[in-house]
């Protein structure tokens, strides 16, 4: 396998070869790469039971003006610069919202929104602090008892979610962190789910023009999304652990 920058050129004498764009995941170094295949090799075992009592949970932003999809215009020479062919833009895409949330084969969690910013300016990110008493407290805990026996937090490397007084209050509530390998968002099935939510928010006949807006729009699209869906996201751990494996600890499909 080759990559080529050259457009077209880079087929030429391999009708086999398409065109097409690149697949997109984390710059892994060996160290990261020597985690990941030990974490899969670790869970790979592991049956939907086990799997069961986890909850996946994470952080996304979403953007009030957001503009994920390359776009193509056709004109004449000369007309690039012309009013028609602009695509115009919004500093800092209108603002944005920071949401958390959690899922699990049995049910989801409460979306939660932990932050709002336009222009630069707004309510802070989630610290350490705010993850105790804003997420920790007032969901996790509370989910962990509907779970009961053997309920483990899976949550990422971020720093509010490693910090020293996160890892106490944790030992102090008796929930169990499931070790996660770094840069590994392949793996943690809520992040098809944020892909989701998102295409539900922009499907929607009026889009929003407000923080507020967006903000109940996109808690309004993670109560229609339907449970089953969740659970077939967290089946397909087995699947992930495998495709690790067969990538040596490299970026997979998921």
């Amino acid at each position: 396998m080759f990559c080529h920058s050259g457009g077209e050129r880079a087929t030429v004498g391999c009708p086999r070869l398409r065109r097409g764009e690149p697949a997109k995941g984390p710059k892994l170094t060996a160290q990261h790469r020597r985690d990941r295949l030990e974490f899969a090799r670790n869970h790979c075992e592991w049956t939907l039971e086990q799997w069961r009592t986890v909850l996946f949970s994470d952080e996304t932003r979403i953007c009030l003006f957001c503009n994920d999809r390359r776009r193509r215009v056709y004109r004449r020479q000369r007309e690039r610069f012309t009013q028609p062919c602009f695509e115009e833009s919004v500093e800092y895409g209108g603002g944005s919202c920071m949401f958390w949330g959690g899922i699990s084969v049995d049910g989801k969690t409460e979306l939660v929104c932990v932050s709002r910013t336009r222009g630069g300016r707004g309510q802070g990110s989630l610290n350490a602090g705010r993850y105790i008493t804003e997420i920790l407290e007032e969901h996790v805990v509370p989910y962990a008892g509907y779970v009961g026996d053997g309920f483990m937090l899976m949550h990422d490397n971020a720093r509010c979610h490693t910090a020293a007084i996160v890892r106490d209050y944790l030992q102090e509530v008796d929930i169990p962190v499931m070790h996660w390998p770094a840069r590994s968002p392949d793996l943690n099935p809520i992040e098809h789910l944020w892909d989701d939510l998102k295409r539900r928010v922009r499907a929607r006949d009026s889009a929003p023009t407000t923080l507020q807006e967006l903000q109940d729009a996109v808690l309004e699209g993670w109560e229609q999304i339907p449970q089953e869906a969740v659970a077939t996201l967290v089946r397909s751990m087995k699947e992930r652990m495998e495709a690790v494996m067969k990538a040596r600890g490299g970026n997979t499909r998921f």
